[in-house]
Parts: C-alpha cells; sequence; structure tokens
C-alpha cells in the first residue's frame, strides 16, 4: 500500500517547477506514494487573532496535511529563502492541532539557478525544527536540483538520468525511513 503524501508546493506561480517535480514524482513513484499536492493558494494570512478558529482556506490546508502519512515539501528558492506564502502556510501548521507533529517529512527543491534551492530548504530545515512543528525529518538525503529547466522535457518529465537516478534512491530511502519509525 503507498504511502499517502501531503505535498506542499512553495510556490504558488501556475508554470512552477516545483509543482512540475512533483507531478513528475507522483506518476514515476505511484506504487510507493500516493501523493496528493496541497496548495498554498488559498491560505489566508495567519493571525493570532483567528488561530483558534482559522478561515476556510487555513483549515482545508491544516486538515490535508493532518490526514496524510507523511509530508513532502517542494521548494523554490525566493531572495536567498522560502517564498512568503510557504511562510504563511507553516505558521499555520504551527498553531492549534500540531499537523506535523512527528509526520514522517521529506524536501526536494529545484531552481532555474544552479544551486537548486540550497539556501530556502536550509531555512526550511530551521523553521520546521520549531518544536510546534517537529516533523520527522528524512537525515542525509538533500534534493537541490538546479537548471531544472534544462532537466525537463516538454512533458514535464525529468530527463536527467544523474538527476532521476538521485531522486529514485531519495524516495526509497524515505519509504525505508517511513517504514522504520511508522
Amino acid at each position: 500500500m503507498a504511502i499517502k503524501v501531503a505535498a506542499i508546493i512553495g510556490s504558488n506561480r501556475k508554470e512552477s517547477y516545483n509543482l512540475k517535480l512533483v507531478k513528475y514524482m507522483k506518476d514515476r513513484y505511484a506504487e510507493q506514494l500516493d501523493i496528493e499536492i496541497v496548495s498554498i493558494n488559498d491560505v489566508e494570512m495567519f493571525s493570532a487573532d483567528t488561530e483558534e478558529n482559522p478561515p476556510k482556506g487555513a483549515m482545508d490546508f491544516k486538515i490535508k496535511v493532518r490526514n496524510a502519512d507523511a509530508v513532502l515539501f517542494a521548494v523554490p528558492e525566493y531572495n536567498f529563502s522560502i517564498p512568503g506564502a510557504l511562510k504563511n502556510a507553516i505558521d499555520w501548521m504551527s498553531r492549534s492541532g500540531h499537523d506535523m507533529k512527528d509526520k514522517p517529512t521529506f524536501i526536494v527543491g529545484s531552481s532555474m539557478g544552479v544551486l537548486g534551492s540550497v539556501r530556502a530548504q536550509m531555512h526550511l530545515r530551521e523553521i520546521i525544527s520549531n518544536p510546534t512543528l517537529q516533523p520527522k525529518l528524512l537525515p542525509n538525503n538533500e534534493v537541490y536540483i538546479g537548471a531544472i529547466h534544462t532537466k525537463m522535457n516538454e512533458q514535464n518529465e525529468l530527463t536527467d538520468e544523474g538527476t532521476i537516478g538521485f531522486l529514485d534512491s531519495v524516495v526509497n530511502n524515505f519509504v525505508e525511513f517511513y517504514n522504520k519509525i511508522k
């Protein structure tokens, strides 16, 4: 049985390479991972005034993450960090419900630049280490796909064999990690 994964796309861009990457992963790893793309687009701005009674978009987002077996973040890099919309969604998960606590989690990221979201992922790892979030993060499997626009074809499939092989190994490592801790 495939692991039910909530895939949080860190970008709200329609043609996001991270969205394309997750759609590719959804198809390629369907036997191992049942990936549901969880959008951050409709998550209202976090406010302590409404944290105990979240608005609909935030609540829908929280429920999808809470009901998943695991979480996948696909994060781009904006100005050397994570996008503000992703930080906002994470803020909602840290309040009233602690939606990620002990949930097996892994991170991938891509960009058109050569570093493939390295700095954004460093910040994301720091943010989700907060005690109110505390997912069980897959260690030692960092996926930084640089120059992503040169590694996908027009059907949005990865074509770079080295990248595909590495991603295969990370997904296998995640499945083993998930089975070990669950």
